[in-house]
């Protein structure tokens, strides 16, 4: 299956051995890693977050879902594709596409809904209105 969706931002990963399962393929929670990785160097890229405080990260994991469509194999070169679908006021959707890095086979399909959060009051907040700006010229 080709890659049927187009995303602006990708990051690429090169499997090893630590992530196959006893199976030989990679562990779906390891995929779940994948897209949390890929989510990171997003925001990181966008200026939204400085990658040196987690405190200040913004974000929290409410709801993750992910279709595993093809087995990813030990040395495997792979990529996630990573955007936002959907601003909310406190919170995000974000989409991935995790693909073979040469022939753009889509490998899983994944969502995250992301709440806006201040880990230092531990509350959620709104999504700031810089983030929106960023997020809205990026995708545009």
């Amino acid at each position: 299956m080709a890659a049927s969706e187009t995303f602006k931002y990708y990051v690429p990963i090169l499997i090893r051995y630590n992530d196959i399962d006893a199976q030989w393929h990679v562990n779906n929670a390891r995929a779940i890693s994948f897209i949390e990785q890929a989510r990171m160097s997003y925001l990181k890229h966008l200026g939204l977050w400085d990658a040196e405080s987690f405190q200040d990260l913004g974000l929290i994991v409410a709801d993750v879902h992910a279709s595993y469509i093809a087995p990813i194999k030990y040395n495997q070169s792979i990529r996630v594709g990573v955007r936002v679908q959907r601003l909310g006021n406190k919170s995000m959707t974000f989409d991935y596409q995790i693909e073979d890095k040469d022939t753009h086979a889509v490998l899983v399909k994944a969502e995250t809904v992301m709440v806006a959060y201040d880990y230092h009051t531990l509350k959620s907040i709104e999504v700031p209105e810089n983030w929106r700006k960023k997020i809205l010229a990026y995708e545009e």
